[in-house]
Order: structure tokens, then sequence, then C-alpha cells
């Protein structure tokens, strides 16, 4: 091989291998680029999740909405923001207040002895029934030493029963006799309550309120949330003295079962004392 030719094949080598380097940091600048962008995007991503996160901790639960929505207060109802229930016939002379909790236990021990009576009683005339609902077993009670289990359930079963009242007082006492019945109220410390689907199974089970579509859509759209956080807050703010429930109320005083400070819970106890506040 002549020197000229030796001379070009060295000169093409360094060529070939420059050209090569070049590639190579060509590359490896591409790749830190990415590297860089891609570090940037997870940063944002990182800063976006937590913002977002912050955002929705910091976001008012539905029932706190809630307590800001305007109040649309069912049909059948009177006072302010409908927070006065009466049921029965004008003729009635006196009202029996029946202060209840949608789950609390012993309301459903009460509904189960007495409720059809007081059904009977109201649809005769005997008495008005003005309900009284509380949600203190949510653990809303503003009541000094009320402490409830948490949940959500009882504002829940509250804006259904308002659903129930703007179909008919009928619908509404059929209604609240089903949540209270064995076979549907839940043990206290299950808030089965909260469930929509579980209310609309249960009000399926009264003639007025089977498929209808007009009920359903009160409770799932929320139409009487704010009314259910008005009426606890009537029952928070009783001027009874009442601290718990079942609590009945005639002429401003307590009902309770001879020798106890607490609701009667059998028909006959109940009507015993009910024909002596009627009299009195």
């Amino acid at each position: 091989m002549s020197k000229r030719n030796s001379q070009a094949a060295k000169t093409a080598a360094r060529e070939r291998l420059r050209a090569e380097r070049e590639r190579q940091a060509k590359r490896a600048k591409i790749k830190r680029q990415v590297v860089v962008a891609c570090s940037a995007v997870a940063v944002v991503a990182a800063a976006g999740g937590i913002g977002y996160a912050v955002v929705q901790a910091n976001k008012p639960g539905h029932w706190e909405a809630a307590k800001d929505q305007k109040v649309v207060a069912p049909a059948n109802t009177t006072g302010k923001d409908g927070t006065t229930v009466v049921i029965g016939k004008d003729t009635a002379k006196k009202t029996l207040k029946l202060y209840e909790d949608p789950r609390c236990p012993i309301c459903a021990h009460f509904e189960e002895g007495v409720g059809q009576t007081i059904k009977k009683n109201v649809d005769e005339g005997k008495y008005k029934l003005q309900f009284v609902g509380g949600t203190f077993l949510d653990g809303d009670s503003l009541s000094e030493g009320q402490i409830g289990t948490r949940g959500e359930g009882s504002k829940n079963a509250m804006s259904a029963l308002g659903a129930a009242l703007d179909v008919s007082p009928e619908a509404f006492l059929d209604f609240k006799g089903a949540l209270y019945s064995q076979k549907w109220h839940p043990e206290e410390s299950d808030d089965k309550f909260k469930d929509d689907a579980y209310l609309i199974k249960i009000a399926n089970t009264v003639p007025a309120l089977k498929d209808n579509t007009k009920f359903q859509a009160a409770l799932k759209d929320g139409t009487y949330d704010a009314w259910a956080l008005a009426m606890s807050k009537t029952f928070d703010t009783n001027k009874d003295d009442v601290r718990g429930t079942p609590s009945l109320v005639m002429d401003g005083k307590m009902l309770t079962a001879p020798g106890t400070q607490n609701a009667p819970m059998t028909a006959d106890e109940f009507n015993s004392v009910i024909d002596a506040a009627l009299k009195a």
C-alpha cells in the first residue's frame, strides 16, 4: 500500500470516528432533555396531585354544603322552613308531640309497640300528631351531653321522610312505620339509612310510595336535605326540654310510663297515659 493510500485510509477512519462521536453526543443530549422534561412533568403532576388532594380535603362534605342550601319545604307542612309537621283532623282539640330520631333503636321498639295505636287514634280524631325529628345519632346534636355514633343515616332518612310527606301525610306515617319496623331498621351502629337505594327498597313496601318516581327523584336529588337539617335544628332547640328519643309531650308536659322517665312502650301503657293526658 502506498503512503498516499495509507494516509487516506487513516483520514477516513478518523472522520468516521468523529462522526460517530457526534452522533453519540447528540443522542446523549436528547436523552438528557427527555429526562429533564419528564422530571418536570412529574413534578408538575405531583404538585397538581397534592393541590387536588388539598382542595378535596378542604371541600365541604355534602351535608355541610346542604346547610347553605335554600330550604325546600315539603307539602303538608307549616311554620318556618316547613318544620311544623302536624297530622290529623282539625276537630281534634289536643296535639301529641312525638320526638324521634330515624336511627334510634328505642324509637324502633316504640313504633313497633305503639305506632299503629297512634295512627288509629289520629285517624279517629282523638288528637293530632306533631312530629319533631332529630339527627343526633349522626353526631349532629347541639344538645349538651348528646353523642352520636357519627354518620349520615338519620339525616338521609329525615330527607326521605320529607319526600314521603310531600306525597301525603298517610304516606309519611306509613313510611315512618316501615323505617322503624323490625325487618328494615338497622342496628344503631349500622348506618344503612345513608344509602338511597336501601330507603327506596323500604319505600316500595308502602303502597303510596311503591315505584313512586316523584318520591325517588326527591330522595336522589336531595330535594329535602336542607329541610332535614332545619328539622334537626328544631329538635335541638325545642322548648320542651327533650333530650332523648322517643319522647312524648302533650300540653307542654312529658308523657312517661308510670314510675319511669321513659315513653310508654306498649299499647296498653300508652293508652293509659294518653287517656289521662286527654282528660287533663
